[in-house]
């Protein structure tokens, strides 16, 4: 699928009519009908019903229609952002992050500062989930965030390994924590709506070494929950790295088989290679 056929499709759908789409688009009607056909074939659906005299949007048509306009103003502002990226122009960036990033994210925007100094950010805080939908719908430029990335309309690229650790009471088992020592514990995980990735890699790991782990109330607050586990005992919770909240009362302990998971630069699959490769090369 190609950017220039989600234009035509769109300029016929507004205009309910092969003729005058080609002159809005400024090129001769057979390419539009061409092109046209080859989406509708690339997708398997019918996006539009002809006869010889109308044109209408078929169902599926006016779904991929709010989709197909997304896509394009998606592109046209990362266009405009690698344009402010090559030539230093003022703009800002609009990016999707999450806890524990703090030192990627300074070193990427001071890669970015060096080569657009009046390049504006604005950081938005939330779940995966949600910045990817954020960046296929054009209101985030792009996203850093951990896990598996899937769906359409966007291009995930692999940056980072992040290992997996147990924070538990200092007075615990020391060296690496086998997995299996987890079954005699109350294990403190985020809800799975607030961390998937999080959630279901623990679990996953606790299901292979041959139990169901014992739940304790859900972390809310790294802050707190290690406050909590350094005061109480038998709680243990895993954390992404090593976070700036411990406390002398826990200990951080890496896991015995090591567990991590993917961290990823997401953006728009409509995005030019040269926006891509200028944002990857920032964050790697």
């Amino acid at each position: 699928m190609e950017l220039r056929q989600l234009r035509y499709f769109v300029a016929v759908a507004e205009e309910l009519h092969f003729g005058r789409a080609a002159e809005r688009l400024d090129v001769v009607q057979p390419a539009v009908s061409q092109q046209v056909a080859r989406l509708e074939r690339e997708l398997g659906v019918r996006l539009l019903e002809r006869t010889s005299r109308r044109v209408a949007l078929t169902g599926d048509g006016t779904r991929l229609l709010a989709e197909a306009r997304a896509a394009l103003a998606a592109a046209d502002r990362v266009r405009a952002v690698a344009a402010d990226l090559a030539a230093g122009r003022t703009g800002t960036l609009r990016m999707g992050t999450s806890p524990g990033l703090a030192d990627r994210l300074h070193r990427g925007v001071a890669t970015l500062h060096r080569t657009a100094p009046d390049l504006g950010l604005t950081l938005v805080e939330g779940s995966p989930q949600a910045h990817c939908a954020a960046v296929r719908a054009g209101e985030l430029d792009l996203a850093l965030g951990r896990g598996a990335v899937r769906g359409p309309g966007l291009h995930a690229v692999e940056l980072w390994r992040e290992p997996l650790h147990a924070v538990l009471p200092a007075d615990g088992p020391t060296g690496a924590l086998p997995v299996a020592a987890l079954a005699g514990m109350v294990l403190r995980l985020p809800e799975r709506a607030a961390d998937p990735t999080l959630h279901d890699t623990v679990l996953a790991a606790c299901h292979d070494a041959g139990f169901t782990p014992r739940l304790g109330r859900p972390v809310r607050s790294v802050e707190a929950t290690v406050v909590e586990i350094g005061a109480g005992e038998g709680e243990v919770t895993i954390v992404y790295g090593t976070p700036a909240a411990l406390t002398p009362a826990v200990a951080l302990r890496p896991l015995d088989p090591p567990l991590d998971v993917p961290g990823h630069l997401v953006a728009p699959a409509t995005g030019t290679p040269e926006c891509l490769a200028a944002l990857t090369a920032a964050f790697c």
